[in-house]
């Protein structure tokens, strides 16, 4: 998978009449489908406006939706099937076409019939005025949320779509109804969620990780021990997914407590667990005793928990597309303000084919980003990451606490890099010990010194450990006690991109918010020139 993508990468960089070919290509399709957007609602829709301000304000909305739909695609998209992809779970063509369909389905089967029109309360629209004041703002808002996310994306980072909708919805309310709009504990819960979100999902992804080496990598029999623990792991995955499909992914269709959906998915872990047990340990009679045999048997989990990931955030986040939209919809039908709105179809389908058609164009550069970029993920690493994401919106939903998909995904990435940092550090202090050992041994050749080093590089983690053992014991009845302090520290995760990440996140809602504002002043001039 790694040397595909990397002669991939090679051949365009040889290509750069290619490169314009393709971005040329992918730009033509995208303004064609937000051309038959506007073709489409121009023809039908408009047509049962009577205002013709409205009409145009609708086919514009309409238009712009789709625009953020795509960017939502674009962006948003990579961080469920990424992993699976940079683990080499499954192809890059695969993985788009499998959420181009879950994506889709999520969105049209379980997206709902009713959306806020404010996402997550973030202003008090009472305070707008009129209707035709916040049909403004919610243009405003999409039109920034959906030009910052696409900056995001051609600057390779993967950043929020909720928070850039919320963004911009604050800074167009704000620029409408002054600042006592906003509801400023809201927006405390939206910060304080820029560290809750990663840091959980790290620390959630990590101890999976550190658990699975513990009780199957670092064990001499690692079919055994991974008869014994996959199966387990698998029932937790069972559990995990299908509370968060039950609480995320159809939550619009029927409304499932939290202890009523744990309860569900620990029925489905328990099958989950009696029906893989036998499968796994009549698999591993023909495996291998090594690292690969184990990955290899978390492939097919990962494929399905990208499609539950995809049909999850194609329920839930077209909403932040379709909306606004929505809400605009509404507002030009009737003449007035509603917290809710009816979603038709038509506003629907924007948003799934709008996902859809810019997951397909322009995903692959942050599938890439989230899957191989930020640290190498192996099928364990990368099953470790989509449970933390389902587990850590679990937890999150319990206690209402505002989390990003996004952020808990990067967040539990960069959790397995860091801990994988630390484990190979400290096992290359290991190493440093045994080289100062037999460097202080004066009957010791150079030769037969490296020999014995890698001779322990290479044995069991039994032998392992009564080497080190021996070594400690006879440090101490030399009375040496050495303190090793230099060991060769392997940088596994780019601090280049994780600086760059967390500074997206942190513009997110600002950036939105001025641009929204900006947006607002010029739409509010030019129709109060016209008038």
């Amino acid at each position: 998978m790694f040397k595909t993508l990397s002669k991939d990468a090679a051949s365009t960089a040889q290509s750069p009449e290619l490169i314009r070919f393709d971005d040329m290509v992918r730009l033509f399709l995208a303004i064609a489908f937000l051309a038959a957007v506007h073709f489409f609602v121009n023809g039908t829709i408009a047509g049962e406006i009577v205002d013709p301000t409205g009409r145009v304000f609708l086919i514009l909305a309409a238009i712009i939706g789709g625009y953020m739909a795509m960017n939502i695609g674009a962006n948003d998209v990579a961080n469920n099937i990424g992993p699976a992809v940079g683990s080499g779970a499954m192809t890059l063509g695969m993985a788009i076409a499998l959420a181009f369909i879950f994506e889709g389905a999520g969105a049209m089967i379980a997206g709902g019939d009713v959306v806020k029109t404010i996402k997550k309360g973030i202003i008090d629209p009472s305070m707008i005025g009129d209707a035709q004041t916040f049909v403004w703002v919610m243009i405003s808002a999409l039109f920034a949320a959906a030009v910052w996310l696409n900056i995001a994306t051609a600057l390779g980072a993967p950043v929020s779509t909720t928070h850039s909708i919320v963004g911009g919805v604050l800074g167009a309310g704000i620029a409408a109804g002054g600042w006592a709009i906003a509801d400023w504990a809201k927006v405390q819960q939206i910060v304080a969620s820029w560290i809750i979100s990663p840091a959980l999902g790290g620390i959630i992804a990590a101890v999976f990780l550190y658990t699975i080496k513990r009780s199957i990598i670092y064990k001499d029999d690692m079919l055994t021990a991974g008869s014994r623990y996959v199966p387990i792991l698998l029932g937790i995955m069972a559990w995990a997914f299908t509370s968060y499909i039950i609480l995320k992914g159809i939550k619009k269709l029927i409304k499932v407590e939290v202890p009523l959906a744990i309860g569900i998915g620990f029925l489905a872990a328990m099958l989950t667990y009696f029906v893989t047990r036998p499968l796994i340990v009549r698999a591993s009679k023909n495996l291998e005793n090594k690292r690969e045999s184990i990955d290899g048997l978390f492939v097919i989990p990962l494929i399905i928990g990208a499609c539950f990931l995809s049909f999850a955030h194609g329920a839930n986040d077209v909403a932040n597309a379709i909306g606004p939209l929505a809400a605009i919809n509404e507002a030009v039908r009737t003449a007035e303000i509603a917290t809710k709105a009816a979603i038709p179809i038509w506003v629907m389908g924007i948003g799934a084919l709008g996902i859809a058609v810019g997951l397909a164009l322009y995903g692959p550069k942050l599938v890439r980003t989230v899957g191989t970029e930020i640290t190498e993920l192996d099928m364990i690493r990368a099953f470790c990451v989509a449970l933390a994401a389902a587990i850590t919106v679990i937890i999150a939903t319990h206690y209402g606490l505002p989390v990003s998909s996004t952020h808990i995904t990067v967040g539990a990435i960069f959790g397995v890099g860091f801990l994988r940092e630390m484990l190979t550090y400290r096992y290359n202090q290991k190493l440093e010990l045994v080289r100062d050992y037999m460097a202080d041994k004066k009957s010791q050749t150079e030769e037969t010194a490296e020999a014995f080093v890698k001779a322990f590089d290479e044995a069991s983690m039994a032998e392992k450990k009564r080497i080190l053992d021996e070594l400690k014991a006879e440090d101490r009845a030399h009375g040496r006690r050495k303190k090793l302090k230099r060991a060769y520290r392997e940088k596994l995760v780019q601090r280049s991109l994780l600086i760059k990440i967390v500074m997206a996140w942190v513009i997110t809602v600002p950036l939105s918010a001025i641009f929204a504002a900006m947006m607002f002043y010029m739409v509010r001039g030019f129709m109060v020139g016209l008038a």
